[in-house]
């Protein structure tokens, strides 16, 4: 199978390399706060440093970064074995959850720090930190790094975007004969995300064992598509109704997302009419991602198309958002998020119409930003135009 620019097996996960640089940026950006060092508690974040995988529970894990010497990585015992393999970094490791001392505060005295900065932090923790600190900074210097991804992050979300593709292809390919056996949204989402995993897995499963390396994906259908956030159930798409398929394929733990609005047999004017103002919406977003942009007016330029065609009661969610390490994470394409566009930042684009009781429609294209263009790594919208977007019965 071909999915993009890269055949399989010729990536692999990040490497050392990758997590010693991020670790090198969070020193220089503690050194800059006059701070001794950064202790990471967000999982993402964790695995960003570290590269350590791991299942998120209520054992806190921590990585702390100092300006000085050996990172260390905080475990409970359970985790041991899975953690000893985690390159460049030294294992602390406590015994049990929620023990006779929380693990926040065991790992921040083990740190021996008096300044230091914390990306997440539960309010009951706040009081005895600064009373063991003197200057507590809480403040997450890992998500500007995480804004801008490097090549190799980008590759891996080309490649994820691809396998995103193949579920809609998939989709495209086998729901008519589905719905005609009496098939339901849920026979539809097992056929396609079974198909695409499986190739997931095939191309890419042993090099990147014990990473995050999935498909998540959601159809529903009828009035139910007018649900942003709709379950897909064991309802029958109809003939004349919308079904609305988003994909996510997370490779090596990088997120991408492709997303379609089917018709289940013959397609009519007004719902070409609505399908071709979320192309003008998709389109428009675009044309404003460009560095030096902000968030904000990114969204709003996109916005605008669809409330230009008479549409903008049915808005009920902003343009995009960020993806990477996480499937949703920042900076936001969306209202309050001054956040400057910069070349390797990686969007969804997401134009949405929900009419209660009556359809729903939503499309989804990966955006990544480049100086002087924007790269579409999700290619199933260009290779199916509106007329071949139909579920023939």
């Amino acid at each position: 199978m071909t999915t993009g620019a890269t055949t399989p097996n010729a990536v692999r996960p990040l490497g050392a390399d990758f997590r010693r640089a991020v670790r090198a940026a969070l020193r220089d950006s503690a050194e800059a706060r006059g701070l001794d060092g950064v202790l990471l508690l967000s999982p993402a974040n964790v695995f960003y440093a570290s590269g350590f995988h791991f299942s998120v529970n209520e054992r806190p894990i921590g990585l702390y970064i100092p300006r000085v010497g050996e990172p260390k990585l905080f475990i409970p015992l359970l985790e041991l074995e899975n953690a000893e393999p985690v390159e460049g970094v030294e294992l602390g490791v406590y015994e049990e959850f929620p023990g006779l001392i929380h693990p926040v505060l065991w790992m921040v005295g083990l740190t021996r720090a008096r300044r230091i900065a914390v990306d997440s932090l539960e309010a009951q923790l706040l009081a005895p930190l600064e009373a063991m600190l003197d200057e507590l900074r809480l403040e997450d210097l890992a998500a500007p790094l995480r804004y801008i991804k490097t090549a190799e992050e980008l590759e891996l979300t080309r490649l994820a975007a691809g396998y995103a593709d193949l579920c809609l292809e998939r989709l495209l390919s086998e729901a008519g004969n589905i719905i005609a056996q009496g098939g339901s949204e849920l026979d539809l989402l097992a056929d396609s995300t079974g198909f695409a995993l499986a190739a997931l897995k095939r191309d890419h499963g042993a090099a990147f064992a014990g990473t995050k390396l999935g498909i998540t994906a959601s159809v529903h259908s009828g009035p139910r598509a007018a649900l942003p956030h709709g379950s897909t159930s064991h309802r029958v798409p109809q003939p004349g109704d919308t079904l609305i398929s988003g994909i996510g394929c997370s490779l090596g733990g990088y997120h991408a997302e492709s997303g379609v609005t089917l018709v289940v047999g013959d397609l009519s004017a007004e719902q070409r009419r609505v399908m071709e103002a979320m192309a003008g919406c998709n389109d428009a977003g675009v044309a404003a991602l460009k560095p030096g942009a902000r968030c904000e007016d990114v969204n709003i330029a996109a916005l605008a198309a669809l409330t230009a065609a008479g549409l903008g009661e049915t808005i009920r969610h902003r343009i995009g958002h960020g993806m990477g390490i996480e499937g949703h994470e920042a900076p936001w394409l969306a209202p309050g998020d001054r956040t400057e566009i910069r070349p390797n930042m990686v969007f969804s684009n997401e134009p949405g119409v929900y009419r209660p009781g009556r359809d729903g429609y939503r499309t989804i294209n990966t955006m990544l930003v480049h100086a002087d263009h924007v790269e579409i790594p999700s290619r199933f919208l260009q290779n199916h135009p509106i007329d071949q977007r139909i579920v023939a019965l």
